[in-house]
């Protein structure tokens, strides 16, 4: 059935996407935590029911036109990361409110005070405070300044102050499983120890949220998290491969292409930049050598991209390549960053338990406001 499929496409495995699924909501059970998958890696309303049907509390989303995505799919329980700012974002979910729950996020006074224009009569918006627990993107610092702002968005009518929340995404450059870990414990600290600062302050803190793949499994172990955000968990790839969180086995996607030139020094595919992502790791850092490499054969491995060619370029070390495959064949790699993959897309190909294939809207592509 793959072969019929036109290349380049990208294909994901339904058996392991449910036992990934699996894995990820296992920490519930082990550990008491909640689970609340991140919606940016798949961008598929049909594997976010798949999510809660297994046992996730809720979705992370975003964008504001993603959580609408959602909400018009069923799903009744919605975290928007980004903080936001833009009043008019805000409204536009407003009318959703009554029906289901949306979380929004502050990481400021400025932003919480614009929040509360954006309120119609007597409206409450739920909010979690964002903290900084080392990736130095979003977030308020951990401690007195966490303390400093939840005692103003606590003061605020209209904004009601129910959790923290973090993302570790500098666990990404991690080289070490000590590594890993000690970002896992500096991430749980930073919302842990600042919700206990808070509530010895008299401002309760429902809610303790982490969030990595390469760490959820590890935060969910520690007492005082209530819910892990995991993303990339879904279908894993290169990075989480190189990072030892994942094993070929366990990889869901890969960009399926075919061989349409061999030449005596290179091996040329249909699929480019515009069906791989061009990082080698996430938040600038890089773990991994090529752009993908191919599911069966890992000495296949993409040296360079232009927009609709992947190459391999052989030389006296990898010569043997050009016996391996013959013109016309395709081939599944495993990008280097699925989420990034997935949005170049309109759907997956999804190879089901049963052996057929069938089609899966990635509904949420392009949802990027």
């Amino acid at each position: 059935m793959i072969e019929s499929i036109s290349t380049p496409a990208i294909v994901i495995d339904e058996k392991k996407m449910k036992n990934n699924i699996k894995r990820m909501i296992s920490v519930k059970d082990k550990n008491g935590v909640q689970v609340r998958p991140h919606f940016k890696t798949h961008k598929s309303s049909y594997i976010a029911h798949a999510q809660i049907d297994a046992g996730a509390c809720g979705l992370t989303v975003a964008k504001v036109s993603e959580a609408e995505l959602l909400i018009k799919k069923g799903i009744k329980d919605i975290l928007i990361a980004n903080p936001l700012i833009d009043q008019e974002k805000v409204q536009l979910l407003s009318p959703y409110r009554r029906d289901v729950r949306i979380i929004f996020t502050v990481d400021s006074k400025e932003q919480a005070k614009q929040m509360i224009t954006s309120l119609i009569d007597d409206d409450e918006f739920e909010v979690w405070i964002k903290i900084n627990s080392g990736l130095n993107r979003c977030g308020v610092e951990p401690g007195e300044e966490a303390l400093e702002l939840a005692k103003y968005v606590a003061s605020l009518k209209g904004l009601k102050l129910t959790g923290l929340f973090t993302h570790a995404g500098h666990s990404y450059a991690s080289k070490t499983e000590e590594q890993l870990n000690q970002v896992a414990m500096q991430e749980v600290t930073s919302i842990v120890d600042t919700a206990s600062l808070c509530e010895n302050n008299g401002i309760p803190i429902t809610h303790r949220s982490v969030g990595s793949t390469p760490t959820f499994e590890r935060a969910a172990t520690y007492e005082g998290v209530t819910e892990v955000r995991p993303g990339n968990a879904v279908f894993f790839d290169r990075m989480q491969m190189n990072l030892g969180i994942a094993k070929r086995e366990e990889v869901v996607l890969t960009v399926l292409t075919q061989l349409i030139s061999k030449q005596k020094n290179r091996l040329v595919f249909d699929g480019g930049s515009k069906a791989f992502t061009t990082e080698k790791g996430a938040h600038g850092n890089e773990g991994v050598s090529g752009f993908g490499e191919a599911q069966k054969d890992s000495a296949l491995i993409l040296s360079r991209l232009s927009e609709e060619h992947g190459i391999i370029d052989l030389v006296e070390e990898n010569l043997s390549l050009l016996d391996k495959i013959e013109l016309g064949e395709k081939r599944n790699f495993i990008p280097n960053h699925a989420c990034t993959a997935v949005n170049l897309f309109d759907q997956y190909h999804m190879l089901r338990t049963d052996g057929k294939v069938v089609q899966v809207s990635i509904d949420g592509r392009g949802k990027s406001q």
